[in-house]
């Protein structure tokens, strides 16, 4: 009868421990699942953060795919200018604000952002720059996504097009408007970084424009009706 009673005791005991095992593997799968980029991580991921940094001017060295010591650099000037922590971990912040989406959350998800950011850049593409040059259309894109990397902006793309003021196809309700297959082509080419106004921050009409203001900043380019600058 003892025995049998330490038996039972013993078997309690190692069921128990079985349990906490395979918790503890279940814990630590789900913690790599959630792993972000950081010094030392390898792969596609890193290779995106690479790639958008140097197209911004934050990172000067290769695009191998190593999280090395340029690219920690990189991604903490990036987050000084952001307004993010200051850490060098590619957290979630500092993704989204990057336009990336961590390889941990799904792909649909990652993809209808994709889609609704070319959607909106469309939509103000075509209210302020319809009967422009494919170039001038691009260009207008440009100013949002440069306005976007700039410290002195929101850190979006919906933030920088609704800020408040910044666009008059949001005050008058144009914004609202269809964009055509020509202003979605130009919102996925300034988003996959061409920028014919060479780093504009501002653009305008010089025939329409009443702002003396505006007439102050130094000129990058002409483009049809708008002159862009900085």
């Amino acid at each position: 009868m003892l025995k049998n009673k330490k038996r039972i005791i013993i078997t309690f005991i190692i069921s128990l421990i079985g349990i906490g095992i395979l918790t503890f593997i279940a814990v630590s799968e789900n913690n790599s699942v959630e792993a972000l980029s950081k010094y030392g991580s390898r792969g596609d991921e890193v290779r995106q953060i690479q790639t958008k940094l140097k197209r911004w001017g934050y990172y000067n060295g290769n695009i191998d795919g190593i999280y090395g010591t340029q690219t920690l650099n990189a991604v903490k000037y990036f987050q000084r200018k952001n307004g993010l922590t200051q850490d060098g971990i590619a957290g979630p912040a500092t993704l989204k604000a990057m336009g990336i989406f961590s390889s941990s959350g799904s792909s649909s998800s990652g993809s209808t952002s994709n889609s609704s950011n070319v959607n909106l850049l469309a939509r103000l593409i075509y209210g302020e720059a319809r009967g422009e040059s494919y170039t001038g259309q691009v260009a207008v894109g440009a100013v949002v996504m440069n306005r976007v990397k700039s410290s002195s902006f929101p850190n979006s793309i919906s933030g920088v097009i609704y800020q408040s003021g910044a666009f008059d196809v949001v005050s008058d309700g144009q914004i609202n408007l269809t964009p055509n297959s020509t202003a979605k082509k130009a919102a996925q080419d300034a988003l996959n970084g061409w920028d014919p106004t060479y780093g504009a921050i501002y653009y305008f009409n010089p025939a329409t424009a009443t702002n003396k203001w505006i007439w102050s900043r130094p000129m990058t380019v002409t483009i049809g009706k708008h002159r862009f600058c900085k």
